[in-house]
């Protein structure tokens, strides 16, 4: 316990060392980035349906200008900043780089419809579980005058190239409207901090529902069919069957004692915060500490617990992800990992100069995975050794056990282009 409460420390100083490297380089003219924060329990707000839709005008106190012997003239006072919230005027969509299944909208153009904006971004996996709840909304209430509009706010810079975004809106079969907002804009409007985050927006284009997080479908489509009627459609031969949440799997224990891995990332700007915030950072290895956007011989310490990202060999230190710096033959370098779930999937991108796709070798308790224990994306070879095969940017399912528990997961390759961005967990009877 000594040993590991010193490396702690160790990580903890060298972090803060290194954020506040980061923090004066960024006070050298870079912008500032956002902070978005992933998973989160879910949560609502909304108005209440009979309450006054149009709120009230707020204006700041007024400002008295002292005149200078500099300033003939009185400063105004400044414009106040709209109100974002609910009950006030949905922000406008802005900054949007490219659109996808659309021509370009505006929230605006849209009164008289009902909106459900919807933040999310392709690789994230608790996004990517709204995805069937919201094809079925777009089905039943499409021709009733509800506006289903996907804001696409990357996490990773790869996915803010087009064509990535594209294949995953085919992929899941996405056939609402998508604006890319790749630089945070319409993200930082509305003020928001989670994917998945929805914003249901009222004929008059008033703010009247959020949800943050999975989950409340039934009581989201509640909010839908409500704010639909006021406009005056007759909803009474579309299915009204409560929708029910996604149910966990019996194995996992729904008490105080219950513990699902959270999510890990590999890159070294969430990964030092995280450290640096008494998290205990998201890699155990202390090199991982001493140094960014250079290789790293990484060794092993072998003293494995749970939730922390071991490393074997060398890799690169990247902002977003840790990428193996070295082609081998033997997978000999690999990332270790004891986790507590039932589902496991990771973001790994083919990434470098030349990318080529590749295989990734996958272990669970020192076995390869069989039928009964891997995920969508793991193929089982001839000889049984089991394989991802990383051709493009995007989530890919790992495991799928027939239970929830604890289990060591080894990913290795031997392709210098393998670059690991997160590990995402899941605890439910079915599906990633």
């Amino acid at each position: 316990m000594n040993t590991i409460k010193s490396i702690h420390f160790y990580m903890v100083a060298v972090a803060l060392l290194l954020v506040l490297a980061l923090v004066v380089a960024a006070c050298s003219g870079s912008p500032e980035g956002p902070t978005p924060t992933g998973t989160i329990p879910p949560a609502s707000t909304s108005v209440p349906e009979s309450e006054e839709e149009t709120p009230k005008e707020t204006t700041p106190e007024s400002e008295t200008a002292i005149p200078t012997a500099e300033a003939e003239e009185a400063t105004p006072a400044p414009t106040p900043e709209p109100q974002v919230g609910i009950g006030h005027p949905a922000p406008e969509l802005a900054g949007i780089h490219d659109w996808l299944n659309s021509q370009p909208l505006k929230i605006s153009d849209l009164k008289g419809k009902v909106v459900l904006l919807d933040f999310w971004t392709y690789t994230c996996v608790n996004c990517i579980r709204t995805f069937p709840y919201l094809r079925e909304w777009h089905a039943k209430y499409a021709d009733h005058g509800l506006v289903i509009l996907g804001v696409h706010t990357p996490e990773f810079e790869f996915e803010k190239k087009l064509e990535n975004v594209d294949e995953a809106t085919k992929e899941h079969d996405i056939g609402w409207p998508v604006a890319l907002d790749n630089d945070y804009i319409t993200w930082r409007a509305f003020e928001n901090r989670f994917w998945p985050a929805k914003y249901l927006i009222d004929k008059d284009g008033i703010l009247r529902y959020t949800h943050f997080g999975e989950g409340a479908y039934a009581e989201t489509e509640a909010k839908i069919r409500s704010f639909l009627r006021q406009t005056g459609v007759d909803l009474s031969v579309v299915d009204n069957t409560p929708q029910e949440d996604q149910a966990y799997d019996s194995s996992f224990p729904q008490d105080r004692s219950a513990r699902v891995t959270r999510e890990l990332y590999a890159g070294y700007l969430r990964g030092y915060n995280d450290a640096l915030y008494g998290l205990g950072g998201f890699v155990w290895n202390r090199e991982y500490y001493e140094g960014q956007n250079k290789v790293v011989d990484y060794v092993d310490p072998e003293d494995h617990f749970g939730d922390r990202i071991f490393l074997q060999g060398p890799w690169h230190n990247g902002p977003e992800s840790l990428k193996h710096a070295r082609e081998t033959t033997n997978y000999e370098d690999y990332i270790f990992l004891r986790l507590s779930a039932k589902s496991v999937n990771a973001v790994i991108k083919p990434e470098g100069e030349g990318a080529e796709p590749f295989k990734v070798l996958v272990t669970l308790d020192d076995e390869y995975l069989t039928d009964s224990n891997k995920g969508e994306d793991v193929v089982i070879e001839e000889d049984g050794r089991s394989f991802l095969y990383i051709d493009e940017p995007r989530l890919y399912s790992i495991i799928q056990a027939p239970e929830y528990g604890t289990y060591d997961l080894k990913l290795s390759s031997n392709s210098p282009h393998f670059a690991l961005y997160a590990f995402t967990f899941g605890v439910y009877e079915s599906g990633i």
